[in-house]
């Protein structure tokens, strides 16, 4: 598995270059065009999840002590497995979704649209797998019903706010705002102040300097991460890619690399103070973090429900509001327990989301002519 990750890294990132320097200028806009922010907070909201809040603290310990990330601080790694150059997927499939799809139709081809569609429902619930997996770290003492009640409302509330797109973009912008207020609370909470933010943000530079080491898997944990890259990639820009409003294809990548890459290092940098301080972080912090996770996670889900359930024509005027949420709700919770309780693992939808890129790759290839005529 590292080696076909290592190639499909090889092959992802250089598409993504190429693109950039031979079609910089073409001007990407979606079905649903929406203003810059707008764009950029469906962008982060949608294309993140509750890792971002809960596993820096976690990950900060594993980076410290294991040898294979000694070449720089635990700040650059966690960055490196979050920010910038992993972006560049989502450029990859936003740009394809703009430019490529309408005109070559390829995730119309009923094996494509099927097996896209269950990476999505599996991606979906693993997203709700990881806030189960992660809720004991940040709510002491925590029982097991009142952890999985909690998980089933999460699912059940991305369901109902899935009716209706409205709510992807209230959901979007308000969770992009309560994460600016849960980073500057907890800045403010830990007494660095302006300087001992500039400081521990400093340790961000180590990841520029090791870029290089990024591009391929570092070991299994960094493959994992890698793989749930891939896993959402496809996914995300399908949805993404109809909200963007006008972009060239330069500043979408620069967009997509940078400004989400802004409030990660930021937040990273925050948590950083706390665990290089050996600060503790106060209960109410932890469940203001467990709160905005929360709302990340409902957004995430609404999001990639909405996409399947289009995708597949499984709409409330087809099924009625009742059996929509009731069926939604079922089977995104069977597959949560599915991963639980079985072997099933998000680098196998990874490793399906790389088979779905080759057959994508062979086929516009084939189709060239035609992409070419058309555009």
């Amino acid at each position: 598995m590292g080696l076909i990750l290592s190639i499909a890294m090889a092959v992802t990132l250089t598409t993504s270059l190429v693109l950039v320097l031979r079609w910089r200028n073409v001007r990407c806009e979606g079905p649903m065009p929406v203003s810059f922010f707008t764009f950029i907070a469906i962008l982060f909201t949608s294309g993140l999840d509750v890792g971002l809040i809960m596993f820096p603290l976690v990950d900060f310990e594993l980076y410290a002590r294991e040898q294979d990330y000694a070449f720089a601080n635990p700040l650059a790694i966690e960055f490196g497995f979050w920010g910038f150059l992993v972006w560049g997927f989502y450029f990859l499939t936003t740009f394809y979704f703009c430019i490529v799809e309408p005109k070559l139709k390829l995730f119309e081809i009923p094996a494509i649209k099927l097996t896209n569609n269950v990476v999505i429902i599996g991606t979906c619930a693993f997203t709700a797998l990881l806030f189960l997996v992660y809720l004991p770290d940040y709510v002491e003492g925590i029982s097991d019903p009142v952890r999985y009640g909690l998980v089933a409302a999460v699912i059940l509330s991305a369901t109902v706010s899935s009716t209706d797109i409205k709510f992807v973009k209230i959901l979007s912008v308000s969770s992009t705002w309560l994460f600016f207020a849960l980073i500057a609370g907890a800045w403010l909470a830990s007494g660095m102040g302006v300087s001992g933010l500039v400081d521990s943000m400093s340790g961000v530079g180590a990841y520029f300097s090791n870029i290089h080491r990024f591009l391929l898997p570092l070991n299994e944990y960094h493959q994992f991460y890698l793989y749930w890259w891939f896993a959402w990639s496809i996914m995300i820009g399908q949805f993404v890619a109809r909200f963007v409003g006008g972009l060239e294809a330069w500043k979408l990548f620069v967009a997509l690399l940078v400004v989400p890459s802004i409030p990660i290092a930021t937040w990273f940098s925050v948590l950083y103070y706390y665990f290089n301080g050996a600060l503790e972080i106060g209960a109410w912090w932890r469940l203001a973090m467990v709160v905005v996770g929360v709302i990340f996670v409902i957004n995430s889900l609404d999001s990639l429900i909405r996409l399947y359930t289009q995708n597949l024509g499984v709409t409330t005027e087809r099924f009625g509001k009742g059996y929509y949420i009731l069926g939604n709700w079922l089977a995104l919770s069977v597959l949560v327990l599915l991963y639980l309780f079985t072997p099933l693992k998000i680098e196998w939808i990874g490793l399906v989301v790389v088979g779905i890129y080759t057959a994508i790759y062979v086929l516009a290839f084939q189709r060239r002519q035609l992409l070419m005529q058309t555009g």
